[in-house]
């Protein structure tokens, strides 16, 4: 035994204690605050730092690794090229990963992230975008998962639990309700306990409980009022009070605001110090703790939390170094298995599965001669290969347009067996349609790159895209098209085309992807994470913050007043839930998407186990290929106290023919109402509801459930 925390039979709380206690003030407060491990200006690379998000300096002689952080759920990115022929594997959209409402394929996307992220020498990833999505606009919406409490909570858990798996330790972000991008430092978003406990807090919380992750970021915006950095409710109440979490709270990239304020409230580290107006967690903070403001116990928890989430994960026992083997090429793979698994078929007016051998083919716009789009930000993962086009000035950075190295052009070659596959970049009108008169069949693709820092203005594809699209399904009644987008867009031309795919960015393996669906080589099974609205009009906010009057990147002084953007209209209806609440119909609804296959769902039933239900049925795919089946149940109170939630789903993958008993347990947090500073189910009756969409119920059944409430203690 070399160090005190070696000791055999020691918790990872015991551990960070002895830690903790050997360590000097010096060695506590650097790990309290630091820079952005990139290159601004002419700042050099701190010693010892990879180059990423950030670093913390180790501690040889108390053995402890120093922390390398890096970015991000969907792959480790290498923001301002800070690693020079950097490879990795490029993830497909969180949105894309929740159209397979498959939480298995969620674990198994992070381990690659781990495994990705402990090769490279880092040992903590910046992952696990929880945020509902309130805004379908939302710049950051490609990097979160639904507008469901539920599924966003599952898929973001499993996704931190694949991470943390491979000795990384994970976060979730952004904390909380930070729906937007635009104006992202000055909005506040407001919002009552009530609501937000039954949505955004909900999502987070089931989180917790799956994945156990490390680290919790807040995001830039406030919560009524009050900077989610320094959130008492936030952070002391909600996160580490009545939630019992015991990892650590660190700032999003210069979004700290003071020194003994944060600290009080909850918050552990200042990430990205150099982005702020000061650094908060040293200088300021000393003094407040020499004043007696800040107790020296509250710097001690903070570098405990720290240390015990890195004992936790196995970061100290097996500390990450740079230089590990990397299976690319299996990693591709997985990949495509999960573009596979979440392209959601919105139409096939009998389009589709294309048949092998066509005389020709032509496929037209969004680079997809070279790639498949990507969002931007802190999130963007570079693969080697990539196409790189001008983006946007970010964090002071120069970012580009990302489109990964998986061409749609040369999948669709390969898949397809045609004998002429054309292309056409799509910018000269007069050619594409020309080609297309002639073609078997025409795929269009159609991108929408959205990125952090900045809102989609509007939900429509450009107007240049939309013409090109209803030009050439008038001159080709077979035109199929491919959505690369960052959310749901509105699709004025959707009647005259003759299918449509929703395939979000696909990443690394996104093109194999998207022409497997094409070609029947994989029948889409993916579904609808987020309500596709008919138009801007049925949203809760229909007007949008103009982006030349605030201030949305970190570092930039905030300027104006505080925006105040109340989010009680909806409250807790998010998404499908507002829809139905106010009886609209959206364009596609959550959780629509469309087979080549057909399935039959009978014998719904209900089964009481004291406040626990059980739901089961039988689902059989009646078709003559192979397929998945989404099986999504909802509840609502026979008095109509609340819209259906959805509290259950299975993804079953079925031969034709089979038949399987499929069982699920609704999270009864989701059932309930938090009322009184609990969660109670009211006692009555409840309609359950076997649905394949949030609108198209199969199977109904009802239950008298009784009364129950269920709050927080010491041993929940």
């Amino acid at each position: 035994m070399t160090y005190p925390w070696q000791e055999p039979g020691l918790t990872p709380d015991e551990q960070a204690e002895r830690v903790m206690q050997a360590m000097t003030e010096e060695e506590k407060f650097a790990w309290l605050s630091g820079p952005m491990a990139i290159p601004l200006g002419d700042e050099p690379l701190p010693e010892g730092a990879i180059g990423s998000a950030a670093y913390y300096p180790a501690i040889p002689r108390l053995g402890i690794p120093a922390m390398q952080q890096s970015d991000a759920s969907l792959g480790v990115s290498a923001l301002g090229d800070v690693r020079p022929g950097d490879n990795a594997t490029a993830l497909a959209s969180g949105l894309l990963l929740a159209a397979t409402f498959n939480p298995e394929m969620a674990e198994e996307t992070g381990k690659l992230v781990g495994r990705e992220a402990f090769a490279k020498g880092f040992n903590v990833q910046l992952a696990g975008g929880a945020n509902l999505i309130r805004e379908p606009r939302g710049g950051r919406n490609f990097e979160y998962l639904s507008e469901d409490p539920l599924l966003t909570g599952l898929m973001a858990g499993y996704s931190a639990k694949g991470i943390q798996s491979q000795h990384v330790v994970s976060t979730l972000k952004h904390f909380a309700v930070n729906p937007q991008e635009t104006g992202r430092v000055v909005v506040s978003s407001d919002l009552s306990e009530t609501a937000m406990r039954e949505s955004d807090l909900l999502a987070f919380e089931i989180a917790l409980h799956i994945g156990q992750p490390g680290a919790i970021m807040p995001g830039y915006n406030l919560v009524n009022g009050e900077w989610a950095s320094e959130n008492a409710f936030l952070l002391n109440k909600v996160l580490k009070g009545d939630w019992r979490f015991p990892g650590w709270a660190m700032s999003d990239w210069g979004a700290t605001h003071s020194a003994a304020k944060a600290a009080l409230a909850g918050l552990d580290v200042q990430s990205g110090a150099n982005l702020d107006e000061q650094v908060w967690f040293d200088r300021p903070l000393r003094e407040a703790v020499a004043a007696g403001e800040v107790p020296q116990a509250r710097i001690d928890d903070m570098v405990r939390r720290i240390l015990r989430s890195l004992f936790a994960v196995g970061a100290v026992d097996n500390p990450a170094k740079p230089g590990g083997d990397i299976d690319y090429t299996a990693h591709r793979l997985i990949a495509q298995r999960e573009a596979e698994q979440g392209i959601v078929l919105l139409k096939n007016a009998g389009a589709l599965p294309l048949k092998k051998g066509a005389k020709k083919l032509l496929v037209v716009g969004a680079h997809a001669d070279a790639g498949v789009l990507c969002g931007g930000g802190s999130s963007a993962v570079t693969p080697v290969g990539s196409l790189k086009l001008p983006g946007i000035d970010f964090m002071g950075i120069e970012t580009s347009k990302i489109y990964h190295p998986s061409s749609p052009l040369q999948a669709i070659r390969a898949e397809l067996g045609a004998a002429e596959v054309a292309f056409s970049s799509g910018e000269n009108s007069d050619e594409a349609l020309a080609q297309a008169r002639d073609a078997d069949a025409v795929i269009f693709f159609a991108e929408e790159w959205r990125s952090e820092a900045l809102d989609a203005q509007g939900l429509a594809l450009s107007a240049e895209q939309n013409r090109l699209i209803a030009a050439l399904a008038k001159a080709n009644a077979k035109t199929i098209v491919v959505l690369e987008t960052g959310g749901p867009v509105t699709l004025p031309w959707l009647d005259e085309v003759a299918a449509v795919l929703a395939a979000w960015y696909p990443g690394s393996g996104g093109a194999e992807a998207i022409a497997g669906v094409l070609s029947g080589r994989v029948n889409p099974s993916g579904r609808l994470p987020v309500s596709f609205p008919a138009s801007e009009q049925q949203l809760p906010h229909p007007e949008q913050l103009d982006p030349a009057s605030t201030t949305s990147v970190p570092g930039m002084p905030v300027k104006g007043d505080i925006i105040h953007i109340d989010y009680e209209k909806e409250g807790s209806d998010v998404g499908y839930r507002w829809y139905a609440r106010t009886r609209q119909k959206p364009l596609f609804p959550f959780g629509f998407g469309l087979s080549y296959t057909r399935f039959a769902w009978r014998d719904l039933a209900v089964t009481q186990h004291a406040h626990a239900v059980e739901i089961a049925l039988t689902v059989t795919n009646t078709g003559d290929r192979a397929g998945a089946e989404v099986v999504q149940i909802y509840a609502q109170p026979r008095d109509k106290t609340y819209v259906p939630r959805l509290v259950a789903f299975a993804r079953i993958a079925l031969a034709p023919g089979e038949s399987r008993w499929v069982t699920l347990m609704p999270e009864p947090k989701v059932m309930a109402c938090w009322q009184q500073a609990q969660w109670c189910i009211a006692a009555g009756e409840y309609d359950f509801y076997a649905g394949r969409s949030a609108e198209d119920f199969v199977l109904q059944t009802t239950v008298t459930l009784p009364e129950s409430g269920f709050g927080y203690s010491a041993d929940t």
